[in-house]
C-alpha cells in the first residue's frame, strides 16, 4: 500500500490479519470475566463499566493488559492521573498525545484522539499540521512547543537547550515531568498496540496517514 500524500484521506478498512482475534481486534483473545480470578474480575468489572473515561474501553490497550489484571489496573491508574489529575491544559494535553500517536504512526491512538481534540476546542487546522508534520511556527507558544517538544523526544532522540529551556519556562518542574510523563506513557501505550497488531473497531474509519 503507498503512503498517502498530505491532503489525501486515509486507505479505507482492510480485512482482519489472520492472527487477530474478531472479537478482540488484536492478537489475543479478550480475556473472559469467568476465567479471571477474584482479584482480576474485580478489575475487569471497574475498567469495562460504563461511564469509564476511557475512549476504546476493553476493544483497545485496556484490554490487552486485562491478560495482567494488576498490570491493567496500575497502567490504567497512571494514565487517568496523567490525563484528567494534573492540571494540564486539555488542549495541550492533547496535541501531546497526537504528536506522540504521529511519531509513533499509530493508527489507533490517533483515530481515538483526533475527535477528542476537535471536542477540546483544538482547530482541523491545528490538527493537520500534527498529521502532516507540517511546521507550527503560526501557533501559540505553548502549542507550537508541546508539538516541537514530541518531534524531538520521539524522531531525534534528542531535546536541545533552547527548546528545553522554552518548555520549562512555560511549565515548570513538575508540569514539564508531566507532560514529557504524558508524551511517554501514550509512546509506551503505542508499542503495546503495536507489538498486538491492535485493529480499529469495524465502524471507525482510519484518520491517520500511515504507510
Amino acid at each position: 500500500m503507498s503512503k498517502p500524500t498530505a491532503g489525501e484521506p486515509p486507505q479505507a478498512s482492510h480485512p482482519l490479519p489472520e492472527d487477530v482475534y474478531p472479537e478482540s481486534g488484536y492478537r489475543l483473545p479478550l480475556p473472559k470475566r469467568e476465567d479471571l480470578d477474584d482479584y482480576g474480575k474485580t478489575v475487569y468489572d471497574r475498567l469495562g463499566s460504563p461511564g469509564r473515561r476511557k475512549l476504546a474501553g476493553l476493544r483497545g490497550p485496556s484490554g490487552i493488559r486485562m491478560h495482567s489484571p494488576e498490570l491493567a489496573e496500575k497502567a490504567n491508574a497512571l494514565s487517568r492521573y496523567l490525563r484528567y489529575e494534573t492540571g494540564l491544559d486539555g488542549t495541550i494535553r492533547e496535541l501531546a498525545i497526537l504528536t506522540t500517536a504521529r511519531e509513533m504512526d499509530s493508527q489507533f491512538e490517533w483515530t481515538a484522539h483526533e475527535p477528542a481534540a476537535l471536542k477540546e476546542g483544538i482547530p482541523q487546522e491545528t490538527i493537520d499540521i500534527i498529521k502532516y508534520r507540517r511546521d507550527p511556527s503560526g501557533l501559540t507558544e505553548p502549542e507550537a512547543v508541546v508539538i516541537r517538544l514530541g518531534r524531538q523526544i520521539f524522531n531525534e532522540k534528542r531535546v536541545d537547550s533552547e527548546l528545553f529551556a522554552r518548555a520549562l519556562k512555560i511549565w515548570g518542574p513538575k508540569q514539564l515531568v508531566e507532560l514529557v510523563s504524558l508524551m511517554t506513557n501514550y509512546c509506551a501505550t503505542a508499542a503495546l498496540l503495536c507489538a498486538f497488531d491492535m485493529q480499529l473497531s469495524p465502524d471507525k474509519k482510519p484518520l491517520l496517514p500511515v504507510p
